[in-house]
């Protein structure tokens, strides 16, 4: 039996230039600056999968900043 209350939207995994992953109902324009993944389905089975692939939640700018650094202190 169906709950009323039970969310049975189907959801696109989208992520943006700076690698930040998000949901976005599936029947919605996906707005400017992000983009789909490959990854649909129900609310609980998007979050497991950005769960498994969005292992570090640094922007992708300041993961390449501190590389940089990283470098440069090295040389």
């Amino acid at each position: 039996m169906l709950n009323e209350t039970e969310d049975t939207t189907i959801y696109r995994v989208v992520v943006n230039d700076e690698e930040q992953y998000s949901i976005w109902p599936d029947y919605r324009e996906i707005p400017l600056g992000w983009r789909e993944v490959g990854k649909n389905g129900l609310k609980q089975d998007c979050l497991d999968y950005i769960k498994e692939v969005w292992t570090d939640m640094r922007p992708l700018s300041l993961r390449k900043k501190m590389a940089e650094s990283s470098n440069s202190s090295t040389n």
